[in-house]
């Protein structure tokens, strides 16, 4: 069975981040075409660079450059974990990110300094102005930092679904966990609950669509438009926070986690 592609729902909740702009509906399914049709580039590109590099293995790989290791850098972060029990993947990803930048930024200014000594190799000295350079000057210990990672905690936007103000958003569903099950959300267990809702809000839709057109029992058609009400005014969220906190509560936990997200069923009415 082939893969589902991306909902438009989702893909506007993701393009979101990138445009302060409104998406119409139907840029939302143009976008989901795009991006799948960059995959159907994207993807024997890498298969054929796979293979090329080693004819006998069986698993994608990205040829074009080595990526930091995921389970070592998993490993490396859980050892660095302090009040938090787990890494979850968004937050792996995000730290292999950061540090291939960093140590792009470290190469970059080594690789100038070695440039200023008219050499073609990098020697320590070059990497310690580097690392000096980029380190933080004590007037920065009390400045703000930027909270990288899918386990921080974001801060609270104000609830503008159901009042017409626009798309549901991950600073949003804060306001609603601390006002309706009393407990923080992590970034990650806040992406996935909105994934989940979007979905449903797409299978909702599709429901009102088939009612509508074939013309089936008006009480159906009135029942799908109920939960759709329920979905706009953020009942089905306050529900999922609601459950998710409670087990939390239940494992002695401080804050809903995707682990709580998961083990809940978005279908059940309730």
């Amino acid at each position: 069975m082939p893969a589902k592609p991306y909902s438009p729902s989702h893909i506007g909740a993701v393009a979101g981040g990138f445009t302060e702009l409104r998406l119409s509906g139907a840029v939302k399914s143009m976008l989901v075409e795009a991006m799948c049709a960059e995959l159907d580039r994207l993807v024997p590109q890498m298969e054929a660079a796979t293979l090329a590099v080693d004819e006998e293995r069986k698993t994608l790989d990205d040829a074009a450059r080595t990526r930091l290791n995921y389970n070592r850098t998993r490993e490396l972060m859980i050892d660095r974990l302090d009040a938090l029990e787990s890494v979850g993947s968004a937050a792996v990803q995000g730290a292999i990110e950061h540090l291939e930048s960093y140590l792009a930024t470290l190469l970059q200014r080594a690789g100038e300094a070695a440039a200023r000594d008219r050499v073609a190799t990098i020697k320590d000295r070059h990497l310690e102005q580097a690392l000096g350079a980029l380190a933080p000057s004590e007037s920065d210990d009390d400045a703000p930092q930027p909270v990288v990672g899918a386990e921080a905690v974001i801060a609270a936007e104000t609830v503008v679904v159901g009042s017409g103000g626009g798309m549901l958003t991950e600073g949003a569903l804060v306001s609603i966990a601390k006002s309706h099950a009393g407990m923080p959300v992590t970034l990650e267990a806040a992406r996935e609950l909105l994934d989940l809702y979007y979905m449903y809000v797409d299978q909702v839709e599709a429901e009102i669509m088939d009612e509508a057109r074939f013309g089936r029992d008006p009480s159906h058609l009135l029942e799908h438009i109920n939960r759709m009400r329920t979905l706009m005014g953020l009942g089905w969220m306050r529900r999922m926070l609601r459950a998710a906190a409670d087990e939390a509560r239940e494992r002695g936990y401080r804050r809903i986690d995707i682990e709580q997200i998961v083990n809940i069923d978005p279908f059940a009415e309730g």
